[in-house]
């Protein structure tokens, strides 16, 4: 098995990672990873129903579209990151299998970490590992997260969405009590002490590991998956499922009732109501709209040459986006 001690923290890079070593190679491998502050959101979820847009606006977080299913997760530097990539042989949905080497390495040091339901590990009836998995050809890749040492409460705010009606048949998350696994260690360690010992955990069980650096080619090829996918609006966003929402907004010329469609990122028809005033009708703006990227960039692109205040009197274009982007 192939060890990858990955230094970098940027998400994009991360998950492209993944993705890369997934469909070119054919050993297993074992990944240790870490993300600077990002939110992860499953394949088949629509990803503004999982997060706190204004939250994730305001710090500056990225939000990254994985290759697996399941539910979003927040990452930060206190958070670990594992995946194992190995030849599929019927373990595709067999979590106990790649997460029972982690609950080994927790009990070597005294902490008492159990396997859980389909796919959570937990101490003490907390969670603090949350597994998926995705199968590609004859190779299967589990990949989870480790909170060592989160923030726990940037986790809930990041992942905390308002109350705006959401409709589609997106995967929803299962929010649950969390703990770090820092709270827990007899001796005190770092993230990063923590994140060497479990290298060597895995080394050990494995007589024939042996590291692997990542070469230009790599780190070259892997790039070239982020700029084309990873970072991009399209799989990050577009790619969510069908939805409709609707969100009321109050400003100083009344209120706004938004009720729209979108496929695909885009917006495929939306509606105006509300006790507002204006000496144009909405219509035009209804029609502006439609066809247009369901983000701040599309709308404000459809709407620069427009006088808003002739459609909705005493608001901007600011307004409207908040209030079709579902912002309260």
């Amino acid at each position: 098995m192939l060890l990858i001690y990955n230094e970098k923290t940027n998400p994009y890079f991360n998950l492209a990672m993944e993705e890369y070593f997934l469909k070119n190679t054919t050993e297993d491998l074992f990944l240790l990873w870490r993300n600077e502050s990002a939110i992860i959101v499953g394949k088949n979820q629509n990803t503004l129903s999982e997060i706190n847009y204004e939250y994730v606006k305001e710090h500056d977080i990225k939000v990254v579209r994985r290759q697996s299913g399941g539910g979003a997760v927040f990452h930060d530097l206190g958070n670990i990151c594992f995946t194992f990539i190995a030849c599929n042989n019927n373990h595709f949905s067999d979590f106990k299998r790649f997460t029972m080497p982690i609950v080994d390495a927790l009990k070597g040091l005294g902490v008492n970490a159990e396997f859980s339901g389909r796919n959570d590990l937990l101490i003490d009836g907390q969670k603090f590992s949350g597994n998926a998995q995705y199968n590609y050809k004859d190779r299967v890749m589990h990949h989870g997260t480790l909170l060592f040492s989160s923030e726990i409460n940037d986790v809930s705010a990041a992942l905390k969405v308002k109350p705006i009606k959401f409709e589609g048949k997106s995967v929803k998350s299962v929010k649950s009590r969390v703990t770090n696994i820092s709270e827990h260690l007899k001796e005190p360690m770092t993230v990063l002490e923590f994140k060497d010992y479990l290298m060597d955990f895995i080394a050990k069980t494995d007589k024939d590991s042996k590291m692997y650096t990542m070469t230009d080619e790599d780190i070259a090829n892997i790039e070239k998956l982020v700029e084309e996918k990873y970072s991009t609006w399209e799989w990050n966003y577009g790619n969510s499922p069908k939805f409709a929402l609707s969100n009321e907004l109050k400003y100083p010329g009344g209120n706004v009732e938004f009720n729209l469609n979108v496929e695909k990122g885009i917006i495929k028809d939306i509606k105006f109501f509300g006790d507002f005033f204006g000496k144009e009708d909405v219509s035009f703006i209804e029609e502006k709209l439609t066809g247009v990227k369901h983000s701040e960039e599309g709308i404000k692109e459809a709407l620069k040459d427009v006088n808003i205040n002739d459609y909705f009197l005493n608001a901007t274009v600011d307004v409207l986006v908040d209030g079709i982007m579902g912002v309260k």
